[in-house]
């Protein structure tokens, strides 16, 4: 371990941020495992929370003293693609880390300021922000995997990966009306978690094993809807594998050995592939001349599924798709999730489910 340089204002676009949470992501400990080391040493963290030190000269969206969230991945909030709703690729944004500094130091310097942090409507002692943290990623992702993966009402769901990732497509796949959904996992606190979320089964075997129970589970054809949560090969494989035909897999996990699919896997049984990276909430996009734009209607927000009994509370993500009852999402809708405050701390509340969550990343 090293010091690096504090953080500090390097463009007028810029803001400096004093992290006062942050969470660690299964990613972040590839260092000590799948990936070679480092002489230089690496900057790590995308998950966080903070306080703003310093704003450029160029800022208008954050002031000093005020506590954001950032996603994990920085963008201009002002290109086509971040108007469009893929803020993850804006092609002047970058992911924090590396070379950056990271969301696990003390401070952090944001550019694209503007187009990046979100104004929190509470104070940095808030005891809900753990819960929100989640907002960072693993809830919007989870969110992503669902709606990539075609989940709807009346389909059974299987969530390959028990991670905070793998809990947050639970409850993103229960929201949405999900009549089954099957945790593929082995911890066993993460999966009781799961079936509190919304999960009806466990299966802890992986590769072939997993692929035959997950069958065997569904009348021999597999699942309409398979969340990839982990990230390897591996596991993408076995997602495939226990997709029915005409499926849909949602394929989140950060890739870690880089290993390929045969797509003779699932080309004749038609299951789609979709899925990649997906930013968190945002501020409103905004043109170059500062007019601020709505959000196409594909990316509004999503209201709440009221058809399930299983629904598992309030969440900071809104609802269902838009259209006639049990039509499917697009797959290539990337919806924002809109932040709400979790109650008031006290009792047994979603929010306090999600900070449980959030600490089994």
């Amino acid at each position: 371990m090293c010091q690096v340089p504090d953080a500090r204002l390097v463009r007028p676009t810029d803001a400096v941020v004093r992290v006062t949470h942050a969470a660690i992501c299964g990613s972040d400990l590839w260092r000590y495992r799948k990936l070679p080391p480092s002489t230089a040493g690496v900057r790590i963290g995308h998950e966080f929370i903070g306080v703003v030190n310093e704003v450029g000269a160029e800022v208008t969206a954050v002031r000093r003293g005020e506590l954001v969230l950032a996603p994990f991945k920085w963008s201009d909030g002002t290109c086509e693609f971040c108007r469009d709703g893929l803020p993850n690729c804006c092609p002047n944004g970058g992911f924090w880390g590396g070379e950056l500094d990271g969301g696990q130091g003390e401070a952090v310097r944001v550019p694209q300021a503007d187009g990046t942090l979100v104004p929190l409507p509470m104070g940095p002692d808030d005891p809900r922000l753990p819960a929100v943290l989640a907002l960072s990623d693993v809830l919007c992702t989870g969110h992503h995997a669902a709606l990539a993966a075609r989940v709807r009402p009346g389909a059974t769901v299987a969530v390959v990966g028990d991670g905070a990732v793998g809990l947050c497509g639970v409850l993103a796949a229960a929201r949405l009306g999900a009549e089954r959904i099957v945790i593929l996992g082995r911890h066993a606190r993460r999966t009781e978690l799961a079936r509190r979320f919304g999960a009806v089964e466990v299966v802890p075997e992986r590769g072939a094993a997993a692929v035959e129970r997950v069958r065997e589970l569904t009348g021999g054809h597999g699942a309409h809807a398979v969340l990839e949560c982990v990230g390897t090969g591996e596991a993408l494989r076995d997602a495939l594998d226990m997709a029915r035909p005409g499926g849909a897999v949602g394929y989140v996990g950060v890739p870690q050995d880089g290993e390929g699919v045969d797509v003779r896997r699932f080309y004749r049984r038609n299951v789609t592939l979709a899925g990649g990276t997906v930013s968190g909430p945002r501020p409103r996009a905004r043109t170059p001349a500062g007019r601020a734009v709505r959000a196409p209607r594909r990316l509004r927000g999503l209201r709440p599924n009221h058809r399930t009994g299983r629904r598992p509370g309030r969440l900071p993500v809104h609802g269902r798709a838009r259209g006639p009852e049990g039509t499917r999402p697009p797959l290539n809708s990337q919806r924002r999730p809109s932040f709400v405050p979790p109650p008031p701390a006290g009792g047994r509340t979603t929010a306090g489910r999600r900070c449980h969550m959030a600490s089994v990343s």
